[in-house]
Order: structure tokens, then C-alpha cells, then sequence
């Protein structure tokens, strides 16, 4: 499956890059409008922002690397040093901009859920909430830097003997390779598995199943009142749809993300995993988490009539 999937893997990439990279760009110009700016939109264009620096440095990657896709030993030129410190960058600058990703979506379903739940309404209230927002947003663009440093520190470059006389660069493995012995190999990825995969993806599960609740119970008890006095609320209509949009986009993170946690797990625990499974299913893992970073700008307009009204009056 690696070997047929690496042929189209690169061309794929660039393809969905091109468009997400794109996309974003739309969304962010259409959410920073100073009638669209709210709590959610704030997420939602920061969450655009680490969509975009994940999308930008693929693509030379994808090029260089798979287009076409050979081995090593067939085109000893594309491994050279400084094209595996790209590398690093790309693999280094994925895992922070997946990590802060993943904490804008768990930040996403805690406001939405607070927000449903709350009762303070107006401007100061308004302006409360966006401030928070804004320091939240600083703080998890912070904190997912800082929390992968190790996981910077682990990726080295080894050498190999190429043909012709060539040297052949690359990354040198650094999982664990017998748990008991490889101590900081198994911190690191359990800390990674962990804190950026496992807990943000419970987090948002938890927190998107009450919030399911919390719009089931609010809908059904303001519907009760609204049938009493013969009226329809437009207001409860827009509230319902954004949260299910917002839902759609917290669950795709889930699938995205959440399989890979468990598979980085599972690396610490079985010796070899990484090498006969994970590193193989590694070009499908990058290629769904691109398409995770392009689709949401077609969530926006197919779910939410002020976004779509918004973009088709601006282009």
C-alpha cells in the first residue's frame, strides 16, 4: 500500500495545498470583517493561519521529495544535507502547527459550549469574550511551541554510502526501540502522543457531546414556548447551524487526529511498530491531514448563510 500510494502521494498533496492555501485565505478575509468579528470567527481564522503555515512549506517538500517518488539509492542528489534540514523544518513545523490546531478546536467547543450555556448578553459582554479569545488563542500558539520542544531536539540527520561515490542524508529514527532501555525516546513520544494527539481529541469529544446536549435541551425547551405563543425565532435557527458547523469541523479533527495518537502510542509500546506500520502509513496520515487543513472554507459555504453571503459580496 506504501509503495502505491507514495506514486500519487506528492502530486495529490500539492493539488490540495494549492486550494487550501487558497481557501484560507478566503476564509480569513471574510471572517476578520469587522461585522463577522466574534469569539467563534477569531478561532476559526487562527485555526486558518496554522491550516496555512502547515500547507505552505509542503509543497517544495512534496515537490522535491515525490514528484516523482524514488528511493534514495536511485537519486542520491535529492538527499543531500541541507534538502533533510528541510525536511526537519517541514516535519518539525507540521507537528507544532497540527498541535496548535488541535487545541484551537478544543478552545472552539469550550466557547461555543460556555456561550450556549451563558446568560450575559450585549457589547461589554461581547468584548469580554473577545478578549479572552485573543489571549487564548496567543496562549496556544505559545504553549504548543514550547511543548514539542524535545520533539524538535529528537530529530537528527545520519549518513549513509551512496552510489558513485555519494553520501546519502537523512533522519535518523529516534522512537523507542525496547521500552525498558530507550528512556527518553519513550518520554518524548509518549509526551507527543499525548499531549498533542490523546488529550485535546478527548477534550473536544467530551466537550462536542455536551454541547450536543446543551443545543438539544435549550431547542426543545425555547421550541415549547415559542409554539405556546405562535412565533419562529430565526435567532435559534443560525445559533443551531453554526454549532453544527462547528461540530462537523471538531469531528473531522477527531478523525483526523485521534487514529494518529493512538498509532504514536501504540510505537512506544511494540518494538519495530514504527518502522513496519507507522512510517508506512505515514504518506496516507500527511495526505488526510492536508485535506483536514483545505476542506473547512467548503463547511463555511455549504453550512453557513452569513459566510457564503459575506464571500459571494466580497468576490
Amino acid at each position: 500500500f506504501h509503495q502505491w500510494f507514495s506514486n500519487f502521494h506528492g502530486y495529490a498533496s500539492i493539488i490540495v495545498c494549492i486550494f487550501g492555501i487558497s481557501t484560507n485565505i478566503f476564509n480569513i478575509s471574510v471572517l476578520t470583517r469587522k461585522d463577522m468579528r466574534t469569539p467563534t470567527n477569531i478561532l476559526l481564522t487562527w485555526l486558518a493561519v496554522a491550516d496555512i503555515l502547515t500547507m505552505v512549506p509542503y509543497i517544495p517538500f512534496a515537490i522535491h521529495f515525490y514528484c516523482p517518488n524514488t528511493s534514495p539509492f536511485e537519486t542520491p542528489e535529492k538527499y543531500t544535507y541541507n534538502w533533510i534540514l528541510y525536511m526537519i523544518f517541514v516535519v518539525n513545523s507540521a507537528a507544532t502547527t497540527h498541535t496548535i490546531s488541535n487545541w484551537l478546536g478544543v478552545s472552539l467547543s469550550v466557547f461555543r459550549f460556555m456561550q450556549m450555556r451563558s446568560t450575559s448578553r450585549g457589547v461589554l459582554a461581547k468584548q469580554r469574550r473577545l478578549k479572552h479569545v485573543k489571549v487564548i488563542t496567543v496562549v496556544v500558539y505559545i504553549f504548543s511551541i514550547i511543548v514539542l520542544i524535545p520533539n524538535y531536539l529528537t530529530n537528527k540527520i545520519q549518513s549513509v554510502q551512496g552510489p558513485r561515490n555519494t553520501t546519502i542524508y537523512g533522519l535518523k529514527d529516534m522512537t523507542p526501540k525496547d521500552p525498558s532501555t530507550d528512556k527518553m525516546a519513550l518520554i518524548n513520544t509518549l509526551l507527543y502522543a499525548v499531549v498533542a494527539k490523546i488529550v485535546p481529541c478527548l477534550l473536544m469529544s467530551i466537550f462536542s457531546v455536551s454541547l450536543v446536549y446543551t443545543i438539544h435541551y435549550k431547542n426543545r425547551h425555547r421550541m415549547r414556548r415559542l409554539v405556546a405563543a405562535g412565533k419562529k425565532s430565526r435567532a435559534i435557527s443560525k445559533q443551531t447551524t453554526t454549532t453544527r458547523m462547528l461540530l462537523v469541523v471538531i469531528v473531522l479533527f477527531l478523525i483526523t487526529e485521534l487514529p494518529q495518537g493512538i498509532l504514536i502510542l501504540v510505537t512506544a509500546a511494540i518494538p519495530q511498530f514504527h518502522n513496519n506500520v507507522y512510517n508506512l502509513l505515514g504518506d496516507l496520515m500527511d495526505f488526510i491531514a492536508l485535506l483536514n487543513n483545505a476542506i473547512n472554507f467548503v463547511l463555511y459555504c455549504s453550512m453557513s448563510q452569513q459566510f457564503r453571503s459575506r464571500f459571494i459580496e466580497m468576490y
